[in-house]
């Protein structure tokens, strides 16, 4: 396949993604990225967008784990649950606000 560069917009940011993969799909990709960083931006009222790419990673990785477990059903291994990966999330976002500078 031949790799074509589609544009995306992720928080009012332009990325040019060279992919050989669907434009369509890149661009659903990076509509759920924006929409979730978005939400993220939104609860935490953080503004470093490295805080909110982290948090935004685990958010789609607790969506993914959840969507796999149920798919796959019981496998072999241990697996990490959406429950623990939740708590993660919420310890992560407490963290950034305890560091966040604040404003007067």
């Amino acid at each position: 396949m031949t790799k074509r560069t589609v544009p995306v917009e992720i928080l009012g940011q332009e990325y040019r993604i060279r992919s050989d993969s669907d434009a369509s799909i890149i661009r659903r990709a990076a509509a759920l990225v924006d929409e979730t960083m978005a939400k993220v931006r939104d609860r935490t009222g953080t503004v470093d967008t490295l805080d909110i790419a982290v948090l935004t990673a685990l958010n789609i990785a607790n969506h993914l784990i959840a969507l796999r477990d149920g798919a796959a059903g019981a496998s072999q291994g241990e697996k990490i649950r959406p429950e623990d990966l939740g708590k993660l999330i919420t310890l992560v976002e407490a963290a950034i606000a305890e560091a966040a500078p604040t404003t007067h």
